[in-house]
């Protein structure tokens, strides 16, 4: 719990620009263990840098741990929690997105399952990473789940001003969430709207990204790691991961095109 994890992410981050990482979710009625370690196995050959682990109805704390641990058995890559519930919390992970969905309508979303999840975080000794996590139209089960109004796409200064409101707050990142399976993902416009009017903590992109260009545009536009979750249930096995590197490569050029900007 020492902060160890999230300074090396931001160093790598200031070194090549951007990051990716690959969202599995460790639900028993989507795939089975065996398949999630294949995944991990041929994103870390793709070129991967992080593991999240979780999704909106993942709630079997067991088949979560058996998840991650198969993870590591396939790759180096660190692994963090992405938390559907508190009982997603993992001593198995290596940390965990410690959440508030801040454009909730439901202050247990906020506030109150962080309260009772702390706990668990601290029994587990895991790092916990203060994440702002807000979602954005057309939101889907994410949205549904949480209780959420998500935030306008034609309307980019609520966005920023939740988001100042985060980095204002101290939040370490901002997760700009479109909804997992999205055929819309967060407009460009809006990551640089809030990047050139004072938001400063790197910015997190998820859901509808499955082109190298649709990509490249966030991490140009001002994202430091995408996410990709839906993309891969239903590419990285069947093509062998060739599509993800090629989407992998498309950010790490647009993140080395950013640094030397």
């Amino acid at each position: 719990m020492n902060g160890k994890l999230y300074a090396s992410i931001l160093n790598k981050i200031e070194k090549e620009g951007a990051l990716h990482a690959c969202l599995i979710d460790p639900d028993e009625f989507k795939q089975s263990i065996e398949n999630a370690g294949r995944m991990a196995a041929l994103a870390d050959q793709a070129g991967t840098d992080l593991f999240f682990v979780g999704g909106s109805t993942a709630f079997d704390q067991i088949y979560i741990n058996k998840t991650i641990l198969e993870i590591k058995k396939n790759s180096n890559k660190p692994v963090i929690i992405f938390p559907g519930s508190i009982s997603a919390v993992s001593k198995e992970a290596d940390a965990i997105l410690f959440m508030s969905i801040l454009n909730s309508t439901n202050p247990n979303f906020i506030t109150g399952s962080q309260a009772i999840g702390a706990l668990a975080v601290k029994r587990a000794n895991i790092e916990a990473i203060s994440t702002a996590y807000l979602v954005l139209q057309p939101g889907c089960t994410a949205a549904w789940i949480s209780d959420v109004k998500p935030l306008p796409r034609d309307k980019p200064e609520l966005t920023l001003a939740y988001s100042l409101a985060a980095q204002y707050l101290g939040f370490k990142f901002i997760y700009l969430e479109a909804g997992s399976g999205s055929n819309l993902s967060v407009p460009k416009e809006i990551i640089t709207f809030i990047k050139n009017n004072g938001v400063q903590i790197p910015i997190i992109i998820g859901g509808g990204i499955n082109t190298p260009k649709e990509a490249k545009e966030k991490i140009s536009a001002g994202a430091s790691i995408i996410v990709q979750g839906t993309f891969l249930e239903k590419n990285l096995i069947k093509d062998g991961g060739k599509s993800l590197k090629t989407i992998i490569e498309a950010i790490k050029k647009a993140g080395k095109e950013k640094i030397e900007s």
